[in-house]
């Protein structure tokens, strides 16, 4: 007999307790309900010890349909407006890439660990692809994968919740485009063509690939003025219920147990690195003219799908928003390796002298 772990009823009790407790977080009007409602709720069993999983695939399939709405924003006036503002997308990248490296400096010291670990675990990129990164250059994944994982989550309780509670809801003058409207065979031929542009991706090794797919394809759609349909609000609500079930079910207790400075010391980390994150953002909104909460939202250190949620749902500048994480994920990808391998010459020639 199989282990209840790896039995069918596990990922199913997993997901009910999702649907009530995303349920009670939108009846109790929380932010994000039905992304930080299962995420809370697998967190806080997979502490406790229950073990609770989620199905194989679940998350990409929250994605198709979050990167479908997302890209249903890029009308050709739109894409005009976000392209106008190349030069913040630039530096939001680049202070990415800053912040990692200060935030890696902190975790080294406060728990300890060597460098490479260090530097892997707090550069906000794609968590997989900064954990198999990381495993090239000799630094332990487990501790990567723990430290972005934390990340994500410290990173999607703060940052809605600051921003709703500021009052910030509502800034955004986009709508999701203009004059489109449900239409269910169309929309079933989008959803396989994102799912077939998803698979294209992750067929070519490029990371996030089905949310970067499907966001691809419908902002060519959209941008060319083709609306095939809109993406109605119950199948978005549906797919924050199963990106925050699989985001819950990567913590463990053992995780934790195992290394409570280094979980003290990445937190410490974390936090240090909001704060940053939002100083810049105000920062380039006072020097661009824009919405503070939207600058805040593009530069905070969080996954993709998560803050691009949290833009649509606050209605935070979406086309902006997205266009920052989408740049930055790319950009610290392409250049974490070579920032690490400069840092390390850079070490090892100022210890010679």
């Amino acid at each position: 007999m199989r282990p209840a772990r790896d039995s069918w009823l596990n990922p199913t009790l997993g997901f009910a307790l999702c649907l009530l407790v995303g349920a009670t977080f939108a009846s109790l009007h929380v932010p994000l309900p039905w992304l930080l409602g299962p995420l809370v709720a697998m967190a806080v069993c997979n502490f406790a010890g229950a073990e609770l999983r989620a199905l194989r695939g679940a998350r990409e399939i929250g994605q198709i349909a979050i990167g479908i709405a997302l890209g249903l924003y890029f009308s050709p006036e739109v894409g005009k407006y976000v392209l106008s503002h190349w030069a913040l997308l630039l530096g939001a990248g680049l202070f990415a890439i800053a912040l990692g490296v200060l935030s890696g400096m902190i975790l080294a010291r406060l728990a300890g660990i060597d460098r490479s670990t260090a530097f892997f675990a707090s550069v906000p990129g794609g968590a997989a692809e900064m954990t198999l990164l990381g495993e090239r250059y000799g630094a332990r994944p487990d501790r990567i994968a723990l430290a972005q994982s934390l990340r994500i989550l410290i990173v999607v309780f703060i940052v809605p919740f600051a921003l709703t509670f500021s009052g910030a809801h509502g800034s955004d003058p986009y709508v999701a485009a203009p004059g489109t409207t449900l239409d269910l065979q169309r929309l079933a031929l989008l959803v396989a063509g994102a799912a077939l542009a998803g698979g294209a991706l992750t067929r070519a090794g490029l990371p996030n690939a089905f949310m970067f797919g499907p966001l691809a394809l419908t902002i060519v759609l959209t941008a060319c003025e083709v609306r095939l349909s809109s993406m109605p609000t119950v199948l978005t609500n549906i797919a924050q219920l199963l990106i925050g079930w699989v985001l819950g079910s990567r913590f463990e207790r053992r995780s934790l147990a195992s290394a409570p400075r280094y979980v003290a010391a990445a937190v410490a980390s974390i936090l240090v690195g909001i704060a940053c994150a939002a100083a810049f953002g105000a920062g380039l909104a006072w020097a661009s003219g824009l919405s503070v909460a939207t600058l805040v939202l593009a530069t905070a250190p969080g996954g993709i799908a998560e803050m691009c949620i949290t833009a649509k749902v606050l209605q935070l500048g979406v086309p902006f928003v997205t266009a920052a994480h989408v740049s930055r994920v790319f950009l610290l990808i392409l250049s974490t390796g070579p920032v690490y391998r400069a840092a390390v010459a850079f070490r090892h020639r100022f210890d010679r002298r």
